[in-house]
């Protein structure tokens, strides 16, 4: 059976963040990679989380911590607010270890090297 994309594009998974999740294409905008990336939450991909962390931030990250937060949440929407070359606001529905309705709020902001483009940090509200 084929799904619709967890980043709420309306297009397959195959044909979206699977493109990056499973068949390791790179994420051509911050845009597509934090689609990806909140896809990656959703299907419990911690690997994929710390490998679009910047170099200068997986420090502050443990693999273990990151499947943690993606398997205790049950993941529901994401809405895009704005987005600009190298920042992407947005909100992330889920459900907590509780079931109770959550939003986590975040301006995020990415860097693109060495042909890559990689998460770097995010304010919260």
């Amino acid at each position: 059976m084929k799904n619709k994309c967890f980043c709420d594009t309306g297009l397959l998974f195959d044909d979206c963040c699977g493109l990056y999740l499973k068949n390791n294409q790179k994420a051509p905008t911050a845009l597509t990679l934090m689609r990806s990336r909140y896809s990656a939450y959703a299907t419990h991909n911690a690997d994929y989380l710390l490998e679009t962390t910047h170099v200068s931030e997986r420090q502050y990250y443990s693999k273990a911590e990151i499947l943690k937060w993606a398997t205790v949440n049950k993941w529901q929407k994401l809405e895009i607010l704005s987005s600009s070359e190298e920042t992407v606001e947005f909100k992330a529905y889920f459900l907590d270890s509780n079931g109770k309705p959550q939003t986590h709020y975040e301006f995020s902001a990415f860097r693109f090297e060495n042909g890559s483009w990689y998460y770097v940090d995010g304010k919260f509200e």
